[in-house]
């Protein structure tokens, strides 16, 4: 397991700057936005889908700095009741898977989409209780728009070689880990979860007891803390619609790891990851608005590179 950084708060920086800066650091990966709300500042998907040349440049840039990649990330909805939004957001994924495999990378980020709550309506509805009963009617529609889109896009991804690991976040059809395994096991193993807890805690669930229950399913992973401000939340809950720049206001906020929950917490994570056998990236997403990204990012890595194993586990002599 090793730290990565997504790099998206580097977008003003040259990818050469950028991954000059990260390697400095002791990040060992990067995730690189090519598409959808992640952008693609430093991997438009035009410039080296398809082009061996670019991407030879970006492998030696890899290389140079001792860098590799943990994912392509690409942030839309493929399932948005808008024909022309959900082609677009489509387009994006399955070209990042393409490019995925081109360049020998065997993860793409990305959300499950939500759907509307109906064939007729034009905007996404986000479902969080089964009553009145024409909410759980337009749950069980929207899985089945779901299942149908994701059953296909799974093919397509195992053609390929590539897993698809899939943020579980609010206002999107999969939220939380049971939602996860639905669509894994509605669909084929390359879906699976891009871990982050920041979209957990506030929903009260217990990350580590999450991260077991994920097992395998688990594709990739963020470092992304999360701060709950309970002076807020006793007020007006966790479902907290407010603008995320007036913190004082918020019942949560994204926060640097670290200061939402202690170094403990964090190496509670790293080692219960590491029981489920997952061995890839803690890909750092900054997204705290109390610091900058470069202070966020420097602080989350100096709480990893305490809480992360640099080294195999030993045999258990004692046990012998």
């Amino acid at each position: 397991m090793d730290v990565g950084v997504l790099t998206v708060p580097l977008g003003g920086q040259s990818p050469d700057e950028t991954l000059a800066y990260l390697s400095n650091l002791g990040v060992g990966a990067v995730e690189l936005g090519c598409g959808g709300s992640p952008g693609d500042d430093h991997l438009p998907r035009a410039e080296y889908l398809d082009n061996e040349s670019t991407q030879q440049k970006l492998h030696d840039r890899l290389d140079e700095h001792d860098l590799r990649v943990s994912a392509l990330a690409t942030h839309n909805n493929p399932i948005h009741p808008d024909d022309d939004h959900a082609a677009t957001a489509d387009t994006e994924l399955r070209e990042a898977i393409e490019l995925a495999d081109q360049l020998g990378v065997d993860t793409v980020t990305t959300f499950s989409g939500l759907p509307a709550g109906g064939p007729n309506d034009e905007v996404p509805n986000w479902v969080t209780a089964p009553w009145p009963t024409e909410h759980k009617e337009a749950h069980d529609y929207q899985w089945g728009v779901a299942e149908e889109y994701w059953s296909d896009l799974a093919e397509f991804a195992d053609e390929k070689g590539v897993n698809v690991a899939i943020e579980m976040h609010p206002n999107m059809l999969v939220y939380e880990p049971s939602g996860m395994l639905r669509l894994r096991k509605a669909t084929n193993e390359r879906i699976g979860a891009n871990f982050d807890p920041s979209h957990l805690y506030w929903q009260g669930i217990d990350v580590p007891q999450a991260i077991r229950y994920l097992g395998e399913a688990i594709h990739h992973a963020h470092a992304k803390d999360t701060g709950l401000y309970e002076a807020n939340a006793d007020v007006k809950g966790y479902l907290d619609t407010t603008s995320y720049t007036e913190e004082a206001d918020r019942s949560w906020l994204f926060r640097t790891v670290g200061y939402g929950h202690g170094e403990s917490h964090w190496k509670e994570v790293v080692s219960t990851l590491r029981m489920v056998g997952y061995d890839g990236a803690l890909s750092i997403e900054h997204e705290d608005s109390l610091t900058s990204s470069r202070e966020g990012l420097e602080k989350a890595v100096d709480v990893l590179d305490r809480a992360m194993f640099a080294t195999t586990p030993g045999e258990a002599y004692w046990a012998e």
